[in-house]
């Protein structure tokens, strides 16, 4: 058994500690709201500050927003780093910028402790299944030390290469989503207006070689109007920016996906920034005046 402080506890981190818990781990929890009643009645220990938490954890894991949220648990006020010891880990399993994780990486290595960016892909659903994938950039040696853990939460998990290539990697991922769903709210929009069935559309569609993860689930969703969140838009919004921000560093041209966040910020604007990303179905939408699921 691991003494494991878990450090975010939303939507995706409240069932990622209880499989850690349910896996025999001590959790020793943090997070700016309440914490789920379920891990403390199970024994988790609820702690004050981040701080705290490293001061009585091993192996200590975030799960929060985005850049600033990590800096700021880990350096700001009784931060994580303040209560670290020599050769305690610390697992940011948040989605950030590849750029500011090689940075933190540094800074807590010279605190005699290891660092691993392990983003995740396979949102609320894959949390609760502990079946998400696991982008993981750190040390081999580190790495197979937190495997355990890992594989408590996700299928498929892999160590992609140093600090900073676990969160490159989920930036491509989140690429590759965005453009999917893009690719399928167009494809569907147009088989709609035509007048076909986008419910039949979709079936067929999900035999030949257009299927996709996204086809079948987004899919669904933007025919039913199952927009309630498992990825919000402007987390999504917030992912693009990182991959938009690292084309521009580092020389290349990322139009279409400069085209996908500009329909994500059609739909912050118009009031959707808490629906699931399938909803950017609906700027399509409204440039052409016309729902899916209308025939």
């Amino acid at each position: 058994m691991a003494k494991v402080g878990f450090i975010g506890l939303g939507v995706m981190g409240a069932p990622m500690a209880a499989n850690l818990q349910q896996g025999g781990h001590q959790l020793f929890v943090h997070d700016r709201n309440p914490a789920p009643s379920g891990l403390i009645e199970n024994g988790a220990t609820l702690c004050e500050s981040g701080n705290a938490v490293a001061q009585q954890a091993d192996i200590v894991i975030l799960m929060v927003p985005d850049t600033p949220h990590v800096e700021s648990v880990l350096f700001g006020e009784n931060g994580v780093a303040s209560g670290l010891r020599a050769n305690q880990i610390v697992v940011d399993m948040s989605s950030i910028s590849p750029i500011a994780t090689k940075e933190f990486a540094r800074k807590i290595n010279e605190l005699g402790c290891q660092y691993l960016d392990a983003p995740v892909s396979g949102g609320e659903v894959g949390a609760k299944a502990a079946s998400l994938t696991i982008m993981v950039g750190g040390s081999q040696a580190v790495f197979d030390k937190v495997k355990p853990l890992f594989e408590l939460m996700g299928k498929n998990i892999t160590l992609v290469g140093s600090n900073g290539d676990g969160q490159t990697t989920k930036v491509a991922n989140q690429i590759i989503v965005a453009l999917n769903i893009q690719a399928v709210s167009e494809a569907l929009l147009f088989a709609s207006k035509a007048g076909a069935d986008p419910v039949k559309v979709r079936q067929a569609l999900m035999g030949g070689f257009a299927a996709s993860r996204i086809l079948e689930v987004h899919g669904e969703r933007m025919i039913k109007r199952t927009f309630d969140p498992g990825f919000r838009i402007e987390l999504h919004q917030k992912d693009l920016n990182l991959a938009l921000q690292g084309a521009k560093a580092l020389g290349v041209s990322l139009p279409h996906t400069a085209s996908a966040q500009e329909l994500m910020n059609a739909c912050a604007a118009n009031g959707m920034s808490k629906l699931d990303h399938s909803a950017l179905c609906r700027a399509i939408e409204l440039l052409s005046s016309h729902e899916i699921a209308s025939n």
